[in-house]
């Protein structure tokens, strides 16, 4: 398996089944607007995300955590700062696992996924954790690949639970 050392990322949510990075990818403007819409929660200063009021469809944009080009907020990450700073790759290296970066994370789904995927990452290896989060969001139905946090696929519209 080839891994695409940019979609690695020190948390333990796996970049490549993430919505902002494969609406970029793929250049998918309609999910780029759902995401915005989400991510801004329709009311000012209630947005999932801090200080996302201003986002627009230009933002949803990212090639992955330990690339060059990330999405605002991951620019700004606190446990990506906190691995690099103790000369770490991710969390699971850390002995100080889960921390307050981890439960002051700003999305519950990611937080949820955090503390599933790093003790996992470190019982089986960054590879195999990278081929199972793969795995892990593709629909059982119609074998459509999703993105972390979905609850419905976006082909066949079977309820999901991947996280």
């Amino acid at each position: 398996m080839k891994i695409n050392p940019d979609l690695v990322s020190p948390c333990g949510l796996y970049c490549g089944v993430c919505a902002i990075y494969m609406a970029h990818r793929d250049d998918n403007q309609k999910l780029k607007e759902r995401l915005v819409d989400l991510y801004k929660g329709g009311v000012p200063g209630k947005g999932i995300l801090p200080d996302s009021e201003n986002l627009s469809t230009e933002d949803i944009r990212c090639r992955g955590c330990m690339s060059d080009e990330r999405f605002m907020h991951c620019r700004q990450c606190e446990i990506r700062k906190c691995a690099q700073e103790k000369g770490l790759a991710g969390c699971h290296q850390c002995n100080q696992f889960p921390c307050r970066h981890i439960e002051d994370f700003p999305m519950e789904v990611g937080k949820k996924v955090i503390l599933r995927a790093v003790p996992y990452r470190r019982k089986v290896g960054t590879e195999k954790w990278i081929e199972d989060e793969e795995a892990r969001y593709v629909c059982p139905e119609c074998d459509n690949r999703v993105f972390r946090g979905a609850v419905r696929c976006n082909r066949c519209k079977v309820k999901l639970n991947p996280d």
